[in-house]
């Protein structure tokens, strides 16, 4: 195969990527709904670190762990942040809250 050929491979690859990250963001926007319901965290570690786990024993190569586990940050980032529109619709962007901001931003009011 030549560049061009890898290339359309990738472009093809990326749309099936594009795809399931949407997937991902719909069962993420429906666990905000579920969430505001029960008044529920929208950061929860250690839901993310089982997420991380499953990445690394799922992972066969050749990206290393480290690589993928910051690709998987970035994703759950942004899966906080449309839990976050879901939860307080208007809100700001989340864009420059650390995801302990989040946390104290989403606690339910005592």
């Amino acid at each position: 195969m030549d560049i061009a050929d890898w290339r359309r491979q990738i472009d093809e690859i990326d749309r099936q990527l594009v795809a399931l990250i949407n997937r991902r963001a719909e069962a993420a926007h429906q666990i905000g709904r579920l969430k505001q319901q029960v008044g529920g965290p929208v950061y929860e570690p250690n839901r993310e670190k089982l997420v991380l786990e499953n990445v690394h024993a799922a992972n066969q190569g050749p990206l290393p762990d480290g690589h993928l586990q910051r690709i998987y940050e970035r994703i759950m980032d942004v899966m906080r942040r449309i839990q976050i529109d879901e939860m307080n619709p208007g809100s700001l962007s989340a864009d420059d809250r650390s995801p302990a901001q989040i946390e104290q931003q989403s606690a339910p009011e005592k």
